[in-house]
């Protein structure tokens, strides 16, 4: 076989990636495979806190999987990650608390490594894939498919392909657009979650101790969202409209039990919007948002105490360096004291207020003045291509899997749907 001649090219080396990738090699130890990734590690969620949840339906588009079929991959894929289920306890009265309000707390297997340890994880299982035979080309960034020559090209070389998986991940959202054009593939992407991301003490959010990411689901189609705790700091990402314009969103990351406790605790409360008439783009509609928040934000997040909030004032410097009240810093400091309800459209910011009124009735404290409100955090959930089969192929021996495509909305069922492909592959 020629040196650029592969059986199957996966672009992306997430959890999706890395699914079809040890699948693919597990049926057909001699299949000839290539990992393509314009990063230097993989990214998203692996790299990002490495929580992973195991229960049906978190993370799985339910128009996509059902529970059996789900089950069934998420054992498949503990058989790779082999995590370590975490505990709970004694959250009896928080579920109560939630029922009477109408509001839903769901128990699920969770494993949480930190920012810190995704990183080694990542680490081996590339390693893994390498000892299998598998080449791995990071820094490498894919171009262009054509079908019929089945070749793609790279901003190095041209390689040719049997099949191709494509599983960039929310990341690669625009890319993934790109291709769905070029290659006649019918799609739309009018799902989006917009949101805040909360930041307090562990003590106005004990049930932390007890339930690492609790998944509350309130009315109006809000959710909590990727906590983090003890060891938590938020983050803000960097994106770039189609006209080259920069934003920022806000995400949430903690280190393992290794590290040292800082006492906070940060979680998303996100609506979901979904566009449809007129049906309107969900990635355009993000980035409208995302370039008002850095406009009154002075190319930064914005960030405002409770406190102020709910006095209807805006922050300014003093909400951060008061010791009274607002008694903890930041964990982002390099955002922009301000009011967020100037950037948030009113029907999202009045659903999220209500649900954040709901959750300080559960577990009570969670309005304490000091708790701060960072402004925007923005999930591109979902291009949604048009599939041919059961096992995400889009076109003839092409398939397109992940958070991106719209397969998976976290780590373990990215995975599930990288191992999915690869078995419809194998079925050939």
């Amino acid at each position: 076989m020629p040196a650029d001649m592969y059986d199957c090219i996966i672009i992306g080396t997430g959890p999706a990636g890395l699914g079809a990738s040890f699948q693919l090699l597990k049926i057909k130890p001699d299949i000839r495979i290539l990992l393509l990734d314009k990063q230097t590690i993989s990214t998203g969620g692996l790299r990002n806190d490495c929580k992973m949840n195991f229960t049906y339906p978190i993370g799985f588009p339910e128009d996509l999987w059902d529970k059996k079929t789900a089950d069934e991959y998420l054992n498949s894929t503990k058989q790779y990650l082999k995590p370590r289920i975490m505990s709970k306890a004694n959250i009896r009265t928080y579920m109560t608390r939630a029922e009477k309000l109408g509001v839903r707390l769901i128990k699920i297997e969770q494993a949480h490594l930190g920012t810190d340890k995704g990183k080694k994880l990542i680490n081996k299982l590339i390693s893994e894939l390498k000892e299998k035979g598998a080449d791995v080309a990071l820094k490498e960034e894919a171009l262009q498919i054509d079908e019929q020559k089945r070749i793609l090209k790279t901003n190095k070389r041209t390689l040719k392909f049997q099949y191709v998986i494509i599983a960039p991940g929310r990341g690669g959202f625009r890319f993934l657009q790109s291709l769905m054009d070029n290659l006649n593939i019918s799609y739309v992407d009018n799902l989006i979650d917009i949101g805040i991301r909360i930041e307090t003490r562990l003590q106005f959010y004990p049930i932390v101790e007890d339930y690492y990411d609790p998944k509350f689901i309130f009315p109006n189609r809000v959710r909590t969202f990727c906590t983090n705790s003890k060891r938590a700091y938020v983050v803000k990402e960097k994106y770039t409209t189609k006209y080259g314009k920069p934003y920022y969103s806000v995400n949430g990351h903690a280190f393992s039990e290794e590290k040292k406790e800082n006492g906070l605790v940060n979680f998303a409360m996100l609506k979901t919007v979904h566009l449809t008439q007129p049906l309107a783009s969900g990635q355009e509609f993000a980035e409208i948002l995302g370039l008002q928040a850095a406009l009154l934000g002075g190319g930064k997040p914005i960030m405002q105490r409770v406190g102020d909030f709910r006095l209807g004032k805006r922050s300014n410097t003093d909400s951060f360096t008061d010791n009274d009240l607002y008694n903890f810093e930041p964990s982002l400091k390099n955002c922009s004291p301000g009011d967020i309800s100037l950037a948030i459209p009113a029907r999202i910011l009045r659903a999220i207020w209500r649900s954040m009124k709901m959750l300080d009735t559960i577990i009570p404290g969670i309005l304490h003045p000091s708790t701060i409100m960072y402004y925007p955090e923005i999930k591109l959930y979902a291009n949604k291509p048009e599939f041919i089969d059961d096992n995400f192929q889009v076109k003839q021996d092409i398939y397109m899997i992940g958070d991106g495509a719209g397969t998976s909305r976290g780590i373990t069922a990215a995975w599930a749907s990288g191992i999915r492909a690869a078995n419809g592959i194998m079925q050939k």
